[in-house]
């Protein structure tokens, strides 16, 4: 066990996805790596936080989910249409009525994750006092993903896309890895303000940043020591090059049961 506490957070964990580019009917989530479905590392890495509560949305495959992985100390939220990770958090707010803490809002598809890392991520989220702390990473190649544009300290001035981006922002080696930590309160009253118009007709949450800088609140960002903790998997060769990473991550244990 770890021995971190965070009993001023809930963890919500986005596993709906059916993962079409892994060419296969198997959810996403549940591909094995080194043994085991890719939720149980991320379930297991946010065990250790010491978290109040585990919320992990489900859709694609939902029964084949919750049997493969069981129930024991997880609250299963449905997502029937994947419409976008802010649709995600739209679904499982009525779960959150009430709280007043702090959401952590990863994926299930990251299982090289650490609850180190994480637990960096809440308590830089707790010092600084923003209403969102996002968890970036500096990677060799950032073609593809969202730039992170600092302001002053460690405020976030934006989150650039990469199609959106000037050619002095896709020099920022900096970028969004996805992972959050909200003040929930501050997040369920952006959530309405939300919208759809974008390519993809989907929901984000990288809007919600935007919404709550908009609105005044502080955001912040805490960078993970080791872009590849936050490898997510879409296709086979992802999750190739991932469980090579967990071999060299952990030499000693191989396959885990």
């Amino acid at each position: 066990m770890s021995g971190y506490r965070h009993p001023e957070a809930r963890a919500l964990v986005l596993a709906a996805g059916q993962g079409t580019r892994m060419n296969s009917d198997l959810a996403k989530v549940l591909h094995p790596m080194a043994g085991r479905p890719l939720l149980r590392y991320v379930l297991d890495t946010v065990s250790d936080l010491g978290v109040e509560r585990t919320l992990v949305v489900i859709g694609h495959q939902r029964d084949r989910v919750r049997a493969a992985i069981g129930g024991s100390g997880i609250e299963w939220v449905e997502q029937v249409e994947q419409n976008g990770t802010g649709h995600a958090v739209m679904v499982a707010a009525p779960a959150l009525e009430g709280f007043r803490g702090t959401l952590l809002v990863a994926y299930g598809d990251t299982p090289l994750l650490t609850s180190a890392t994480l637990h960096e991520l809440l308590a830089g989220h707790a010092k600084s006092g923003a209403a969102v702390t996002v968890l970036s990473m500096r990677v060799p190649d950032p073609k593809g993903y969202g730039r992170i544009v600092r302001g002053a300290g460690e405020q976030i001035r934006a989150i650039v896309e990469d199609a959106d981006a000037s050619p002095e922002e896709r020099r920022i080696d900096e970028v969004n890895s996805g992972v959050y930590s909200f003040d929930w309160p501050r997040l369920a009253a952006v959530l309405s303000t939300l919208s759809p118009h974008n390519a993809q007709g989907e929901y984000y949450l990288t809007d919600a940043v935007d919404a709550l800088r908009r609105a005044g609140h502080a955001t912040a960002v805490v960078c993970a020591r080791d872009h590849r903790e936050l490898l997510g998997i879409n296709t086979p060769q992802q999750l190739e090059q991932a469980a090579q990473v967990w071999a060299e991550l952990h030499p000693k244990r191989g396959e885990r049961s």
